[in-house]
């Protein structure tokens, strides 16, 4: 069984803290010494974990060069939720379904700062097709810090088929698009929402864009036409949030 790697300190607290059952071993860097650091030695104490030190270029190399911040977690293949658990997932929410739709997001770390910034948000559940989308890896979980253990992530054969299935279950769909007439300030999200975010450049997909019950925009005042994936998210989810609490 080949084990997969999570860096970084708050990704790694997260998954002892969430998952310590999947974790095998940890690595700390040689000489790191301080407060963050020895929560995650304790955690790692409190479920029995073997614990090696290793040196910075050795660390760096299995990081892939990323900010590993001196910790390594290696943990059991991530069994992600497929397709087939998709009704029992939308069975299971409680409250108003908020429900995040990652159309064409092939890269890595805009995942991870989408799920991240969807954990925040209290969604509940992030949809994204199996072709041309990123995958949940150890760059995606390191940028997500914690949210790929905390929010389900389900990759689906025919999104359009999927959108379908959520809107007979009374689910409004809202797809952005920078041609659309309304504002995102303008739309309703109080109600059962999935919010589609498309990819960057290109957007959403034709066949997604014609299975949205609404079309909205971001208000852009400067010379940028657009924002990164992850921070157009950020702004729709916290418009949706910001109703619902009734600010």
């Amino acid at each position: 069984m080949k084990l997969e790697a999570v860096y970084g300190l708050h990704a790694v607290t997260t998954l002892l803290q969430r998952s310590p059952d999947q974790v095998v071993e940890l690595w700390v860097m040689k000489g790191r010494v301080d407060q963050r650091m020895q929560r995650v030695l304790d955690l790692a104490q409190e479920q029995g974990l073997d614990v090696r030190e290793a040196d910075k270029g050795l660390m760096n190399q299995k990081a892939d060069e990323g900010n590993h911040q001196g910790v390594i977690a290696w943990r059991k293949p991530v069994q992600n939720k497929s397709e087939k658990h998709l009704p029992e997932i939308l069975d299971s929410i409680s409250g108003t379904p908020l429900i995040l739709i990652l159309d064409g997001v092939t890269d890595p770390h805009n995942l991870g700062a989408c799920l991240r910034t969807a954990d925040a948000a209290g969604v509940q559940l992030v949809i994204a097709p199996k072709d041309k989308s990123a995958p949940l890896n150890a760059t995606a979980a390191k940028v997500a810090c914690g949210a790929a253990e905390a929010v389900p992530y389900i990759q689906v054969t025919n999104l359009a088929r999927t959108m379908k299935e959520l809107q007979e279950r009374g689910i409004w769909i809202v797809g952005t698009a920078g041609e659309a007439t309304h504002s995102v300030y303008e739309q309703d999200f109080k109600g059962a929402i999935a919010l589609v975010m498309g990819a960057e450049g290109a957007g959403m997909r034709r066949l997604t864009r014609e299975h949205c019950d609404y079309l909205v925009n971001i208000p852009m005042a400067g010379e940028v036409s657009s924002v990164n994936v992850s921070v157009a998210t950020g702004i729709c989810l916290f418009e949706a949030v910001r109703q619902r609490r009734g600010l």
